[in-house]
């Protein structure tokens, strides 16, 4: 392994939320709403809008609603705002057909998670991958990996082994750790664009070569995530700690419980009426809800 002088570029932009799926009183999606959310959280800074991740409850959206949530977000945001669609699945065949299906709905590239539950090693996660990749190769991919939520890990050395694919060229990582981040950098080259899959740990993901993030947070306090990457990328350290301070409980509180269910609650308290997370996903339990507004409240403050 050799050190890596350079950035990587910056293929979606600095900021990414991974917005959340609105739901009206009858459990349906709102589509109306959403294309709205959209647009209300490039106004608060998003580079782009990540549609039908874990935020935005992909497990139980159909791939029906899944396609007809990326073009309505895609309209609503329009051609200079990038948009991602989520299309992993623990089936290769339907990560490859999702996939398909998002370039040609014009999609500026793909959210790719590890597969999840039936855990497959390094080399069936390489094949996986490839052949997505393959399945729409004009199509830029973000390989996503949290085993958190998966069960399995995607190695660096994998990730290395995919680099010959010329439209992986992003890695959203959320295992928790900022070494992920140095070791794809080591073993990939700064081809790979990372992002922190982590609002808690943009700050030091930053500072050991991640570009942005794909963030939960930015539904609520967007302008202040930017002005955090910002005063980093210009050199005001400092500031950017103030942020990254200021926001901490916030981003607790965000992930106090299941994503997206307290997320889901902090945009009612702000009112937006997105509706509650479709089941097995339950409400915000009151306790929470109060500790969530007194956040809110005090951000609101300073």
């Amino acid at each position: 392994m050799s050190s890596v002088a350079e950035l990587s570029p910056v293929p979606f932009g600095r900021l990414l939320t991974a917005m959340v799926t609105p739901f009206d009183q009858n459990g349906s999606v709102d589509f109306a709403l959403a294309g709205r959310l959209a647009r209300y959280l490039v106004a608060e800074g998003s580079d782009g809008i990540v549609v039908c991740g874990t935020t935005g409850e992909s497990p139980t959206l159909s791939w029906q609603e899944q396609h007809a949530l990326l073009e309505v977000v895609r309209n609503a945001v329009g051609p200079g705002v990038k948009v991602l669609a989520g299309t992993g699945s623990n089936s290769t065949a339907e990560a490859v057909e999702a996939t398909a299906a998002a370039a040609a709905a014009g999609a500026d590239g793909a959210l790719v998670v590890v597969p999840y539950y039936n855990k497959p090693p390094q080399e069936g996660l390489l094949r996986h991958f490839r052949s997505v990749a393959e399945a729409a190769p004009d199509l830029p991919l973000m390989l996503y990996n949290i085993p958190g939520r998966t069960g399995c890990v995607l190695a660096p050395s994998t990730v290395a082994q995919l680099m010959d694919c010329s439209n992986v060229i992003s890695f959203k990582a959320a295992s928790g750790s900022t070494d992920e981040v140095t070791q794809l950098r080591l073993l990939c080259g700064n081809k790979l664009a990372v992002y922190s899959g982590d609002d808690g740990l943009l700050l030091p993901m930053l500072a050991v070569g991640a570009v942005g993030v794909v963030s939960v947070a930015s539904h609520i306090v967007g302008r202040r995530i930017k002005a955090m990457i910002e005063a980093y990328l210009s050199g005001q350290p400092s500031v950017a700690l103030r942020y990254h301070e200021q926001l901490q409980p916030l981003f607790k509180a965000l992930f106090a419980t299941t994503n997206p269910i307290p997320v889901k609650a902090a945009l009612e308290l702000n009112g937006w009426p997105v509706g509650p997370p479709r089941s097995p996903l339950t409400s915000l339990s009151s306790s929470m809800k109060q500790s969530l507004s007194q956040i809110l409240v005090s951000l609101r403050q300073t």
